[in-house]
């Protein structure tokens, strides 16, 4: 999918900022449209139609986060990434924007380059943009993942996994840097029917630690796990 094509829409209440950031994107070829509130954005999704939201946290009437949750509680919207935009650092802002249901954070102030880099980076999370999760060989450096043949391999040696370690495992990989929740991933690895406790859980991602190595799942304490490369 051309960039022409991919939609963004950019929420903020300081217009100056979203000028800023929809020029940045237009002159990427993005198709971008604005909100100068949640609720107003909420209200435009339908017509809009867009693959990311970039939000940001700090607004008057609805919070970012708010916003966020509403959206998330739209099953229509589920395709749809959030990146939320937000000066602060602390560990706790990040935790809520992940666990309300956001895909990743871009941090103010924005240089130019570093944003444009980052939109870039989460789109390819997109299901129906250009993914890796669309090819049914992936590699990541030494590790190649054959998911047509359930096969893992690392440095050329074959690495045996068993079902719910490779379903885990396809799960993270399908949104490189997203961060899965653990009530996501019991629903989707083990599903509804299949009585399991958050133990269970860690007990597969350390056993895909042993075999793949620590480096690629990354742990979001308090709201899942991610796979980064």
């Amino acid at each position: 999918m051309s960039e022409e094509e991919i939609r963004v829409m950019l929420v903020d209440d300081e217009e100056d900022i979203l000028e800023f950031l929809a020029y940045n994107l237009t002159n990427e070829g993005y198709k971008v449209s604005t909100a100068t509130n949640g609720q107003e954005a909420i209200q435009s999704i339908d017509q809009h139609k867009p693959h990311l939201i970039v939000l940001d946290i700090m607004m008057p009437g609805l919070n970012g986060i708010e916003v966020c949750e509403k959206i998330r509680q739209n099953n229509e919207w589920d395709d749809i990434l959030i990146a939320f935009l937000t000066a602060r650092s602390e560990s706790f802002t990040h935790v809520s924007a992940l666990d309300s249901g956001a895909d990743d954070f871009i941090t103010k102030p924005v240089k130019p380059n570093v944003f444009k880099s980052r939109v870039k980076a989460i789109l390819r999370r997109h299901p129906h943009l250009k993914s890796q999760s669309d090819k049914q060989i992936l590699n990541f450096g030494a590790l190649t993942i054959n998911f047509d043949e359930y096969i893992i391999s690392k440095n050329q040696t074959t690495i045996k996994l068993a079902k719910k370690e490779f379903e885990l495992l396809k799960l993270l990989v399908s949104r490189p840097g997203k961060v899965f929740k653990r009530a996501e991933i019991l629903q989707k690895v083990w599903g509804s029917e299949v009585i399991v406790g958050d133990r269970t859980i860690d007990v597969h991602v350390r056993k895909l630690r042993e075999k793949i190595g620590s480096e690629f799942i990354q742990t979001i304490k308090g709201v899942g796990y991610k796979f980064v490369f």
